[in-house]
């Protein structure tokens, strides 16, 4: 029986020097405690009657003049807490880059063209069951000079917000079969190797619309064995 003592963390350490930018993230002096008022601040900053009806559909929530390009995909999973119950009306948002691996972001520098259409952002809340839904065009790898050759893995940014304003969580949802998994050090960082695969989506042909989409399942779970890695929330990549 393995010691839980000694059980590989499902975290990835604050400092991983592989991922060169966690050199200067990680902290090297105590942390600063938040002042009270912030910490009683209640609920998320963007309440409930903020949700529009298609914040979740990146496919349409920043149209101009057309349909974003790219391979459009369905995201749909479950918020769970460490005994793996919903976690009920969570507000839930995500970020990614666009088909050709670029975001709109303006340190992005990557030589890929931007979508007039898409800007890669979405925000939902967990239904009554703990459900999301989430419509978006599958993202693109990219360039980002971690090292020689670095290329991210597609992947989209999760961020859960609790009922308090200091609580947030941030993770990354990847897609199976990416062959830049075994290259990636963000991915790579995580100790545990069955907690590198909860951060795999999988696919789903029962989510997948016929002739319009595919379908994919990413549950994320707060806590106990199966709790999906997190990271810290000012994380750029």
């Amino acid at each position: 029986m393995t010691d839980p003592q000694h059980r590989p963390s499902a975290h990835p350490p604050h400092l991983y020097p592989p991922y060169t930018s966690s050199i200067k993230r990680a902290p090297h002096e105590l942390l600063i405690p938040l002042p009270a008022a912030l910490r009683d601040h209640r609920g998320p900053v963007f309440g409930t009657d903020r949700i529009r009806p298609d914040d979740h559909d990146t496919t349409r929530n920043a149209r101009m003049n057309g349909e974003p390009l790219g391979e459009r995909i369905i995201v749909r999973g479950r918020l769970l807490d460490s005994a793996g119950r919903p976690v009920r009306g969570a507000l839930i948002e995500t970020w990614q880059a666009n088909a050709a691996g670029r975001y709109i972001h303006k340190q992005d520098q990557h030589a890929a063209p931007l979508d007039p259409n898409f800007t890669g952002t979405g925000r939902m809340l967990t239904d009554e069951h703990g459900e999301y839904e989430l419509i978006s065009i599958r993202p693109g790898a990219y360039p980002w000079r971690n090292h020689h050759n670095a290329w991210r893995p597609a992947h989209i940014h999760f961020s859960v917000f609790g009922t308090n304003f200091t609580q947030r969580l941030v993770s990354q949802m990847y897609f199976p079969g990416d062959p830049l998994l075994a290259y990636d050090p963000i991915y790579q960082g995580i100790p545990d190797e069955k907690g590198r695969q909860r951060l795999i989506s999988r696919f789903d042909l029962n989510i997948t619309r016929p002739e319009w989409a595919l379908g994919y399942r990413f549950d994320i779970v707060l806590g106990g064995e199966a709790q999906t890695p997190f990271e810290e929330p000012d994380h750029e990549h």
